[in-house]
């Protein structure tokens, strides 16, 4: 994939006019608070393997609405008081996958907490999923995620995500092997979006590092890039012809750039210049929106992967720093 979106000197610039709607702080303090009357019932279960160095708990909370998400908690073995978490949300289309994915922040002496993204995980064999989603949509859909109740902020699939993604902080941060004043969210591309809206929906979180995040400019995004997920959007909007400015009401919710005009805490941004899925105007859109310390590691020669186990380095790095300095 060649260069397509603005040169690096313009990228750095960009800044474009949010879409925010008036109601916009009060539609999620409301939705949090109505999460927020159900007990998250959070269950560890000790999960069997031969592992040495780490403790695994299959780990399943009550998220939006009452409904089980599962995940994975990963805690280094045989080390005092609590310690630093680091939240891992998933990318489109993949689940939780096995414990053996999650080992590198245990074996830098954190634990993990790895959220399922519910209703994802049931086509890609190498990262299996256990969590459905059974809130239903009384609108037309197309196939996928991006447009389930896409009519009304009410019943958007994402609506249900980011809270799911918040509770599973408030779990963590109730687990005495966590240090609650320690709590980092991450993820790349969805499970980044999902990062981006956590490290301001939850008053416990202390830093950020955020991949390449999808959900994030949408009106750009759809306009530029021909990759899915976002044509979802485009396929829906191709045949629902007077939903658009309905379809855009509702996802001006979740934009990224209104969480990020919103960031306060420390936030490590990736971007990879050559990316079609989320184009590098709509992550840097974000990251010139972000109001707390930030860093940019830009990747100019690389697609969606982006930094891949490169960026991972950078994360470990970053984080060590930033948290030894408090």
């Amino acid at each position: 994939m060649p260069l397509f979106d603005l040169p690096l000197e313009e990228l750095r610039r960009y800044l474009p006019d949010r879409d925010e709607p008036a109601d916009f702080d009060a539609f999620w303090t409301r939705t949090l608070a109505e999460a927020r009357e159900t007990e998250p019932a959070a269950e560890f279960v000790p999960y069997d393997l031969p592992f040495v160095t780490v403790d695994v708990y299959d780990v399943s909370f009550a998220g939006w609405g009452g409904h089980r998400i599962n995940g994975w908690f990963i805690v280094p073995r045989g080390t005092e008081g609590p310690v630093p978490c680091v939240m891992h949300y998933i990318g489109y289309s993949g689940g939780r996958g096995f414990p053996k994915d999650h080992l590198m922040w245990p074996s830098a002496g954190y634990a993990v907490f790895v959220m399922e993204t519910r209703g994802h995980g049931g086509a890609n064999p190498n990262s299996p999923g256990a969590t459905g989603d059974p809130h239903g949509s009384a609108s037309p859909q197309a196939p996928g995620m991006m447009t389930r109740g896409i009519l009304d902020p009410d019943d958007y699939y994402y609506r249900r995500v980011f809270t799911d993604a918040v509770r599973a902080v408030d779990v963590a941060a109730a687990h005495p092997a966590v240090d609650a004043g320690r709590i980092v969210v991450s993820g790349g591309s969805q499970g980044g979006g999902i990062a981006q809206a956590t490290a301001v929906l939850h008053p416990s979180v202390k830093a950020a590092l955020i991949d390449v995040p999808f959900l994030t400019h949408f009106r750009r995004a759809v306009e530029i890039t021909g990759r899915d997920p976002y044509q979802e959007l485009v396929r829906f909007l191709a045949t629902q012809r007077g939903s658009a400015e309905q379809v855009f009401r509702t996802l001006s919710y979740f934009d990224g750039l209104n969480f990020a005009a919103r960031g306060q805490v420390p936030a490590l941004y990736s971007v990879a210049l050559m990316d079609d899925i989320c184009p590098p105007s709509t992550v840097f859109a974000a990251f010139n929106h972000w109001r707390g310390p930030k860093e940019i590691t830009v990747w100019p020669w690389n697609n969606h992967e982006g930094g891949g186990g490169f960026q991972s380095e950078e994360q470990l790095r970053y984080l060590h720093k930033l948290l030894a300095d408090g």
